[in-house]
């Protein structure tokens, strides 16, 4: 097989110690946290204190400072255990970002540091009943009254809702303006009018607390608007070659540790006198999904070189994340079915794998959306 070189000895000691504490700290309570709908909150506080969290944060807001690839290791650990439950990538990757990079010094200096130790949790809140992949349709609005801005309007399907402490909201401050009417707020949890409804209970990732969220009347500062009033959109467009990186990589690295299960099961499971493993369909299936794999692993490293060095444009993410999950769910539907009747029994990691990977084409822009970016680069 092709062997990785991006990461160093750096790097790999800090994949053995996410390692550890999410063998110790996540693998066994992992079930539990599904039917819980969420996961321990307290494991927010010790990933903080273990340096899950934020690591590329500066130092001056309590971070690492590191380089993406220490994020990378993270997606990966968590992704290869199967604890789907875990959202330290969003609020890592996805959030802190966010504020890093359009807060005002003020802002950074508040949240930052909280969000390192894990002592806020956070989400980002763009999705509406009416309004998926289309942020242009936002209807939540932000309206100026002297020094607040007062938001109304409701979310759905918004990860680490449940738990989150303060939550990045997408509103339309001037609704006339398209797009450039788009601006983003910082909404603590116990801001009076911002509720959370149900978690909602989806096919798969149980253990991900998912939730509606409502804001009937909240009123925050002026200073709570992150970056300026109207360029939203254009700061989500930005920001979203590195999630779409996120979700390319934790998906290839599911596709991963489904295959290495496949592999132990066939050659252990016995039909018809011999092992699985030993017919031929079964070869030659484990074979496609091991190249298919060797060369999704070779474009995400490739796309992982060029985010380091600030390179890794939207068409190139999109085909990442696209193709991908499309990955991810081809070889997680050939694993289950190399796994029989096993492969659909909830206690075998298969077929959570299973169920939890289909949204994954869903979220962070469809795939289908993905494939109009792509296409709108090419003519």
């Amino acid at each position: 097989m092709i062997p990785r070189t991006i990461f160093s000895s750096d790097h790999e000691l800090f994949r053995d110690s996410v390692r550890k504490f999410l063998e110790q700290q996540a693998v066994p309570f992992h079930a539990q946290w599904e039917k819980d709908g969420h996961v321990d909150r307290a494991l927010w506080n010790k990933a903080g204190e273990a340096g899950l969290l934020c690591s590329h944060i500066p130092e001056e807001y309590g971070g690492m400072a590191a380089d993406f690839l220490y994020s990378t290791v993270v997606i990966e650990e968590i992704g290869r255990l199967g604890l789907t439950g875990i959202g330290f990538s969003l609020h890592s990757d996805i959030v802190a970002p966010y504020i890093l990079h359009y807060g005002s010094e003020a802002q950074k200096q508040h949240y930052l540091p909280k969000l390192v130790s894990g002592e806020m949790v956070t989400a980002i809140a763009m999705t509406e009943p009416g309004a998926g992949s289309d942020l242009q349709g936002v209807k939540t609005t932000a309206v100026l009254d002297g020094d607040e801005y007062v938001i109304n309007g409701s979310k759905t399907f918004i990860t680490n809702g449940w738990l989150a402490d303060l939550v990045i909201v997408v509103a339309k401050t001037d609704p006339k303006a398209g797009a450039k009417g788009t601006s983003l707020f910082l909404v603590e949890a116990n801001t009076p009018g911002f509720s959370k409804g149900k978690r909602l209970e989806k096919v798969g990732m149980k253990a991900q607390d998912t939730s509606e969220l409502f804001f009937q009347d909240v009123r925050v500062p002026k200073e709570n608007l992150l970056g300026q009033a109207g360029m939203g959109f254009a700061y989500l467009m930005q920001e979203l070659p590195q999630e779409r990186l996120t979700v390319g990589v934790g998906a290839l690295a599911s596709a991963e540790a489904a295959l290495q299960w496949t592999l132990d099961y066939t050659r252990e499971r016995k039909a018809f006198g011999k092992v699985v493993a030993d017919f031929q369909n079964t070869r030659f299936k484990l074979a496609e999904m091991a190249t298919e794999i060797q060369v999704g692993r070779v474009f995400i490293d490739r796309c992982l070189e060029l985010h380091l060095q600030g390179k890794l444009d939207v068409p190139t993410a999109a085909m990442l994340k696209y193709w991908t999950t499309d990955l991810q769910c081809k070889v997680l539907d050939e694993c289950v079915q190399l796994h029989g009747g096993y492969g659909f029994m909830w206690e075998y990691p298969i077929a959570r794998a299973w169920a939890d990977a289909r949204v994954q084409r869903i979220y962070a822009g469809t795939n289908e959306i993905m494939k109009e970016i792509i296409s709108r680069s090419l003519v």
